[in-house]
C-alpha cells in the first residue's frame, strides 16, 4: 500500500539539507533541547567517547544517523521536539558494542554463527547500560539501543518484535542504520552508491527485505530519498580525523 507525503513535510525535509538552511549536519538537529534534556544529552556524549575506544564506529556515522532520524520522524510527521530527542538519543544505538569482546567486533571478516550471536548481544548490553534513569532522553535511548535490529515482519532481534511492537524511534533509527551500513566501505564488503543502496532497501537483495521496514517509512523514503543521499554526502568521513583526536584526548 502506498502512502502519500503531506507537501509541507517534503518541504522540511529538503530544507534541512539545503546549504544555507543548515551549514553544519553536525550540530543537532531541530528546535532546542529542554534544559533536563541537554544535560542528560552531555551525559550521552560521555558515554559515546567510552565507545569509540571499543566500537570502529565513525563520529560522521553517528551525526548521520542522528540526521537520518530526524528527517525521517520529520517525514511521519512527529512534532519537532520529539523529533528532536529521537535525534539526540540515535548515535547511542550501538553503544552496547562496549561490552562486545574484541575478537568479534574488530574481526576482518564474516562472523561465524556463534560470533554473531555473541554481537547480537550488544542490543540488551546497550539497554541495560542505559535503564533505571528517569530521563525521558535516556529512556528513549535504551529503547533504541534494545529495538534497532527488530524488523516489522518480526525477524530480527533481539526479541523478535513484530510491527509496533517495536518503538517508533527503534524503527527510524534501524532504517537509517540500514541505509548507512550498505553506503560505507567495512572490512568485508565495499561501499555501495545511493541508486544501489535504494534498490536494496525498496526491492530487496535477499538479505535485506522491503518487509523488514514499516510500510508508511518506507514508502516516505521512496518519496524522499534524497535528503538521506545529501546528509551522507555532507557529512563526511574526511572529517573523522579531528572527532578521533578529540575522543583519544577525552576533550
Amino acid at each position: 500500500m502506498r502512502t502519500t507525503t503531506h507537501p509541507s513535510l517534503l518541504a522540511r525535509s529538503a530544507g534541512m539539507v539545503d546549504a544555507d538552511a543548515c551549514p553544519d549536519l553536525r550540530d543537532a538537529p531541530g528546535p532546542p533541547l529542554t534544559a533536563r534534556d541537554q544535560a542528560d544529552s552531555e551525559m550521552l556524549e560521555r558515554l559515546l567517547h567510552a565507545s569509540w575506544y571499543k566500537d570502529a564506529a565513525t563520529g560522521a556515522h553517528l551525526a548521520r544517523t542522528r540526521w537520518y532520524t530526524y528527517t525521517a520522524a520529520c517525514w511521519l510527521g512527529v512534532p519537532p521536539p520529539e523529533a528532536t530527542r529521537m535525534a539526540t538519543a540515535a548515535p547511542m544505538h550501538d553503544v552496547g558494542k562496549i561490552g562486545i569482546p574484541d575478537a568479534v567486533l574488530q574481526k576482518r571478516g564474516p562472523l561465524t554463527a556463534a560470533e554473531w550471536q555473541v554481537m547480537q548481544r550488544h542490543t540488551r548490553i546497550g539497554a541495560s547500560l542505559l535503564a533505571g534513569s528517569s530521563s525521558a532522553l535516556l529512556e528513549m535511548a535504551r529503547h533504541i539501543a534494545l529495538t534497532h535490529h527488530e524488523r516489522w515482519d518480526g525477524s530480527g532481534y533481539p526479541q523478535g518484535l513484530r510491527g509496533e511492537e517495536s518503538p517508533l524511534a527503534g524503527r527510524l533509527v534501524m532504517l537509517g542504520d540500514q541505509y548507512d551500513a550498505l553506503r560505507s566501505a567495512r572490512p568485508y564488503k565495499p561501499a555501495l552508491d545511493h541508486a544501489t543502496t535504494c534498490a536494496i532497501l525498496l526491492q530487496g537483495d535477499g538479505r535485506t527485505l522491503p518487509a523488514h521496514f514499516e510500510p508508511r517509512l518506507l514508502e516516505a523514503f521512496r518519496a524522499n530519498h534524497q535528503a538521506f543521499e545529501a546528509i551522507y554526502t555532507r557529512v563526511s568521513d574526511a572529517h573523522e580525523g579531528c572527532v578521533a583526536d578529540t575522543a583519544a584526548r577525552g576533550t
